[in-house]
């Protein structure tokens, strides 16, 4: 994909995400994805490590594989929700499938990234979270 294009997909102030991943080569493939973007990615290999780095950094977006060595993203998704602004979180899978889209947004989740990774959908789908999130802080100051 031409820079140009890409840049122009992209919010223009930095974005923070989490990828929880116990796979190093999910956060190398995501690292070398938001290398050509103004967006900051934070790493968690664990559950633990997720709520921790959420509980002190505000944390928009959150890339989390389905299943975890302590948890699943249901656990990240529980975790995160008792935050006052709690981020979005996107499911990640080798087998995103309907079903697990459904349980996904049924449950509360934003979305579903299918593996492997595809920049151009990874950009997308982040910032359309980023920009929702955003979205519903300005609501909120709002009410």
């Amino acid at each position: 994909m031409p820079p140009n294009i890409l840049e122009s997909a992209l919010p223009p102030m930095p974005v923070q995400v989490l990828a929880v991943s116990p796979e190093d080569g999910d956060h190398e493939i995501l690292r070398a994805i938001f290398g050509h973007s103004n967006w900051t990615l934070h790493s968690a290999s664990t559950l633990a490590e997720a709520i921790d780095l959420l509980r002190f950094n505000n944390i928009p977006v959150v890339i989390c594989e389905r299943d975890l060595p302590d948890g699943t993203w249901k656990d990240v998704l529980a975790g995160a929700g008792s935050f006052a602004r709690p981020p979005h979180i996107l499911v990640t899978s080798r087998l995103a499938d309907d079903r697990l889209w459904a349980e996904v947004l049924n449950i509360g989740g934003y979305d579903v990234l299918a593996k492997p990774f595809v920049p151009a959908e990874v950009f997308r789908t982040i910032s359309l979270a980023w920009l929702n999130w955003k979205d519903m802080k300005g609501t909120a100051a709002a009410a």
